[in-house]
């Protein structure tokens, strides 16, 4: 007899290989060229079932946006939240968000033009999830401040000036390479920029800067 429970797994599992095999989809022929009809082939499931969890391609676009979201959040804020120095911390997110976007690299540019539309979506969106992760970006930074290991500065354009640092050279990397710079997303590469974000932010930040360890 087949329960409920392992109907409901089942279907979370189904909606998860979707999501995947969309996403690449996405990345690799973008919004308006990737086709429903290929997604679900190559998903294995038949179209009908794939419009039985997303009702267009739109909805399935920006099911797999607040997937990314809502994946991340749960360990950044349990990560910014977390009790001891706040330096320490603070680098300790700039590796997660860094690492977390290097995965998902292709993806990337389709997530930023979906997060800066004026869509009604997106806008739920940001309040759902970037908005408490700000927050707790904010109360991280306060509370650098007050125990003297970051200089005063205004927590807002700090948030700010740290997240353009990490998301700059993903979204700028097809230029950087027009430029003559080697592939950005080498392993090499992406390990030199990580150096290179986290020791901006300590000489930027940190009262008494120290050397990273990696």
């Amino acid at each position: 007899m087949k329960t409920s429970g392992s109907r409901s797994q089942r279907s979370a599992e189904t909606k998860a290989s979707i999501l995947a095999v969309a996403e690449r989809s996405f990345a690799t022929a973008g919004l308006a060229g990737a086709r429903m009809e290929a997604i679900a082939a190559a998903a294995g499931v038949n179209k009908a079932l794939l419009y039985y969890y997303f009702k267009d391609k739109q909805a399935l676009y920006e099911a797999i946006v607040e997937d990314h979201f809502r994946t991340f959040n749960a360990r950044a804020l349990e990560l910014l939240g977390r009790p001891g120095p706040a330096g320490a911390v603070l680098l300790e997110y700039v590796s997660l968000h860094f690492d977390f976007i290097s995965a998902k690299q292709q993806s990337a540019p389709l997530f930023q033009q979906f997060m800066m539309s004026h869509a009604p979506r997106a806008k739920k969106l940001i309040r759902k999830y970037v908005q408490p992760r700000s927050a707790a970006m904010a109360a991280l930074l306060e509370r650098g401040m007050r125990s003297g290991e970051f200089r005063r500065t205004d927590p807002f354009h700090t948030a700010v000036s740290i997240v353009a640092l990490i998301v700059f050279y993903f979204s700028a990397a097809p230029v950087l390479q027009l430029l003559g710079h080697t592939d950005a997303h080498s392993p090499a590469s992406l390990k030199r920029r990580k150096r290179e974000v986290q020791d901006f932010i300590r000489h930027a930040l940190f009262v008494h800067p120290h050397p990273v360890v990696l």
